[in-house]
């Protein structure tokens, strides 16, 4: 007897295979979950019909024919993308809308979407408060409200969303204290929550293991930075709050972090040293504080990874250091408005005006509106215009005439006020 061919398939996947059989052979009439056509209708309904213009995407969402069915329409899968459920059902796994501004109550639909995954409504019009009902969105893993005109204040029940992994609810007006329900977001890989009214204190968030991006800048958030921010980030945005006291001794330990910046708010105390000599930070902004003073690593700033650092608008004093000015990836200086005194390192006019090798030039060294004194290095006289961005204007430099273009576009300060100051000419 001759053995027939057979194929084998794994219990696991007999369903899967069944499934797949049964709709290329015609005998599943495969149409959208009645659960999801029903929160569809009800998006399109709590919408203003005056936001809804023709020809744009929902436009053609007449319900007419199946949401889901790619065979037979081509008009009403506009901004969905729907998937085949063991069970022969279609269920929406994302809804992305078109920047067309949109208004209505999010609030006003009953998020009871389990499979879906994406959901973008961003850059619309969209009022109202973060709706409760998101807790049901179980699946979701893309969440973007950015840019729309939501308010009031996050639910709690946000963080249930536990295979979130990208969170966007900046530029709007949210406003209260973060919930620390958002620490159960343990998935979560980026947080984007600046431009809205945001106020209190940061929450913990050390258990989000894996968000690499934190962007909560532009809000009211007060008190002093977290020591304990999750040890992934690879970048932190403070930016235009109302942060005060000392950076976190143990900001050196996020080892990943390439950006940090925390301009713009009232933190002070010391520039701590491990700023200048971590091992992969590579922007530094921490103007329009008011810290007093800089602290000097013990590597001198020869393994730093830093290419552009902004501590312009400051209470910085004493002499400029000279080990900014050693950096060899340091490209742009920021100094401006200090009280640094002092002669000009000549280090700072080397890099400025001497190319080397293996090592980065300054294309930007901004140091007006300090009290430095004593002649200008020759190096920089012999720098062209337009060769590199070098300012020097505002301080106590007394051969710094027009002549220079980097002595142009400010007056140097007065004698008088140099004296005052203790900054006296020499």
């Amino acid at each position: 007897m001759s053995k027939r061919n057979s194929i084998s398939i794994p219990k696991l996947f007999l369903p899967f295979f069944v499934a797949f059989l049964e709709l290329l052979l015609g005998v599943v009439d495969s149409r959208t979950h009645h659960g999801d056509v029903r929160v569809l209708k009800d998006l399109k309904n709590g919408l203003d019909p005056r936001s809804v213009a023709l020809g744009s995407c929902l436009s053609s969402w007449d319900f007419s024919l199946d949401p889901c069915d790619h065979i037979f329409s081509d008009q009403f899968t506009c901004g969905l993308r729907c998937d085949l459920i063991v069970s022969g059902s279609f269920r929406v796994t994302e809804i992305t809308l078109d920047p067309v501004g949109y208004s209505g109550l999010l609030s006003s639909v009953s998020w009871n979407l389990p499979y879906l995954q994406t959901l973008d409504i961003s850059d619309n019009s969209f009022s109202g408060s973060v709706p409760d009902s998101f807790a049901k969105l179980i699946g979701l893993r893309r969440l973007s409200l950015s840019r729309n005109s939501l308010s009031g204040k996050l639910p709690v029940s946000l963080g249930s969303l536990s295979h979130l992994e990208e969170l966007y609810l900046d530029n709007n007006h949210l406003q209260g204290p973060l919930p620390s329900s958002l620490n159960s977001l343990v998935n979560l890989k980026r947080l984007e929550i600046q431009g809205n009214n945001f106020s209190g204190e940061l929450p913990d968030l050390h258990s989000l293991k894996d968000l690499y991006i934190l962007d909560a800048s532009d809000n009211k958030f007060s008190g002093q930075l977290p020591s304990t921010l999750p040890m992934s980030l690879v970048e932190l945005s403070m930016r235009n709050n109302q942060l005060k006291g000392n950076l976190p001794n143990n900001v050196g330990d996020l080892e990943y972090l390439q950006v940090l910046d925390l301009s713009h708010n009232k933190l002070s105390g010391p520039m701590l040293s491990v700023l200048f000599d971590h091992s992969s930070l590579q922007q530094l902004t921490l103007s329009y504080n008011n810290f007093t003073f800089l602290q000097v690593p013990g590597t001198m700033g020869f393994t730093s990874k830093l290419i552009a650092i902004d501590l312009s608008n400051n209470d910085l004093g004493g002499l400029l250091p000279a080990f900014l000015g050693m950096m060899p990836n340091l490209s742009a200086l920021n100094l401006e408005h200090n009280k640094f005194t002092g002669m000009i390192p000549t280090q700072y006019a080397l890099k400025a005006a001497v190319p080397r090798a293996h090592t980065s030039s300054f294309e930007r060294l901004l140091l007006g509106g300090n009290y430095l004194f004593g002649p200008i290095p020759g190096p920089l006289i012999g720098l062209k215009p337009g060769s590199v961005n070098v300012s020097l204007v505002d301080n106590c430099l007394y051969r710094c005439p027009d002549i220079y273009f980097f002595c142009q576009g400010g007056d140097q300060k007065s004698l008088v006020d140099c004296k005052i100051s203790g900054k006296s000419i020499p």
